[in-house]
């Protein structure tokens, strides 16, 4: 008797160097770029990328866009409250990574990143994370008009 129930389509489904539907068609090309140094710790029994290691290297961009757009150095503070992280392509062993984040959204005290991480230059997640400004106690606070002005230049454009 056979199995009535769907079969899910494997990771390999994804064709080669195409992103996949889930990673929305943006204006990647003014992104921040940031490069990520894969450990051999990130590596499973599958030899590739365990899952759990994607959200630290969407992390670790997203610290190195804040330090290169200005707010590191300005000691800014922010937490995260949401993020949303469609796996689309197993990423490899050995495989060069590149997160590229573009800023959907500019709210009073909140910012929204998107990010895409790419191996091989093939687009194989997608990330949504909203990080929301805090004082010193940790109470979200508006965002300065110069804030604004450094994340505005990687806005997502249509």
């Amino acid at each position: 008797m056979s199995d009535p129930s769907p079969v899910a389509p494997s990771v390999s489904a994804v064709s080669p160097g195409r992103a996949s539907g889930r990673i929305p068609d943006l204006n990647w090309q003014d992104a921040h770029r940031a490069s990520i140094q894969m450990r051999y710790s990130d590596i499973d029994t599958n030899h590739h990328v365990n899952n759990g290691r994607y959200g630290e290297y969407l992390e670790n961009a997203r610290i190195m866009l804040m330090r290169d757009v200005g707010l590191w150095a300005r000691g800014e503070r922010t937490v995260l409250a949401r993020m949303e992280l469609d796996y689309v392509q197993e990423i490899r062993a050995g495989q060069d990574l590149i997160v590229e984040s573009l800023i959907e959204r500019l709210g009073r005290t909140s910012w929204t990143v998107v990010a895409r991480i790419l191996a091989d230059g093939v687009p194989c997640a997608f990330s949504r994370a909203v990080l929301v400004r805090v004082n010193p106690q940790h109470q979200p606070e508006p965002l300065p008009e110069w804030a604004r002005e450094a994340l505005g230049t990687l806005l997502v454009r249509p």
